[in-house]
């Protein structure tokens, strides 16, 4: 049972769900220092914001706070080749291993490719072999020659850069950048893009100000930023995410409230860890659908990027902040010119 109370759920629909964002205020490269991209402050009881930077946090939350960070890794997810049958190009991106030796994949080409075709992946030797399709029309493909997903990623895969992105291909830099520098469980194909904001020397910082960090694990998937298409958004089958708690955590977690400091979420995906498992340890699948109204038990700060319009982590989010608030924060924002989106400026909501 949770040491405090869960709060007033927030209120309902209508959502803020749709937005207008000039094209150049999708940040197309990271800031030159992680902690220097700016950080609009968003205060729920005060309904106030405030302009600071990333590296402002040890001065903006408090001793016997704890930050709960995702360690999550991103997999180099994406692939490129050739289909051998025709010589066409072919661009795919792994989602996951349903079984041994058999990879879920995004996949693009030119024309139709069989069962029992193969692509044939830069740098070779590696060979995907068409086995299936899903009901979603994702490929089922067999891996030749066999081999662990981290290991054969790491050879023959590239950065999964989101297509809001316009360079497309893999930058130098973007290896480490689109990474946070905590990472360390490999498994989601996007960044936990919050996160990217932290350096070692602000972590130190925190830790010096009494500022305690945990980690949990979500692996971000790519039904993290599928659009919402449906007209009452609640209604959106949600994805599922793989995520972990540890009894460690969880008791940190439960002694913090206890002595009143606050739980700051870094990032969405921490959020639903968190709320998933509820101050208790828990691995596995997250199912949730954090959108209003919802009562939050275990986060009372959120520290998150700008979010794409119509999806599940623009929902989470003013579930957490309110819908009006929310809305204003995001035209306070582009107002004031902040970068949006993964390479882009953060706020945090407290």
């Amino acid at each position: 049972t949770s040491p405090l109370p869960p709060r007033a759920a927030t209120e309902g629909g209508p959502y803020f769900f749709d937005y207008d964002l000039p094209d150049h205020l999708i940040a197309q490269t990271p800031a030159a220092k992680r902690d220097a991209a700016r950080l609009l402050v968003v205060r729920r009881t005060e309904q106030t914001f405030e302009h600071r930077t990333v590296a402002d946090l040890p001065e903006l939350l408090s001793p016997g706070d704890l930050l709960v960070l995702n360690d999550s890794k991103v997999l180099p997810a994406r692939l490129v080749g050739t289909r051998e049958s025709t010589g066409g190009k072919w661009e795919g991106l792994f989602l996951r291993e349903p079984e041994p030796g058999v990879w879920e994949l995004l996949a693009k080409t030119r024309g139709y490719v069989r069962r029992g075709e193969a692509v044939a992946v830069d740098p070779g030797p590696l060979r995907l072999r068409l086995k299936d399709r899903t009901g979603d029309k994702h490929w089922l493909v067999t891996v030749e020659p066999p081999g662990s997903v981290e290991e054969t990623l790491a050879r023959h895969g590239r950065v999964p850069l989101p297509p809001y992105i316009h360079h497309g291909e893999e930058r130098s830099g973007d290896s480490e950048r689109y990474q946070t520098v905590y990472a360390v469980s490999p498994g989601s194909v996007a960044a936990p893009t919050a996160g990217l904001h932290f350096t070692p020397e602000l972590l130190a910082a925190l830790d010096a100000k009494g500022i305690g960090t945990a980690r949990v694990t979500l692996h971000v998937g790519l039904g993290t930023f599928a659009p919402v298409k449906e007209a009452d958004p609640t209604t959106h089958a949600i994805h599922s995410e793989w995520c972990d708690v540890s009894s460690q955590v969880a008791d940190r977690i439960v002694e913090t409230k206890r002595r009143g400091g606050r739980v700051i979420a870094v990032g969405t995906t921490t959020t639903r860890t968190l709320e998933t498992a509820g101050l208790a340890p828990f691995r596995g699948e997250s199912k949730l659908f954090i959108h209003p109204p919802f009562a939050f038990r275990v986060v009372d700060g959120l520290m998150t990027n700008f979010h794409l319009p119509r999806t599940t982590l623009l929902l989470l989010t003013q579930a957490f902040a309110g819908t009006d608030l929310l809305r204003a924060a995001y035209e306070e924002a582009i107002r004031q010119s902040y970068r949006f989106y993964s390479y882009g400026d953060a706020m945090l909501i407290l």
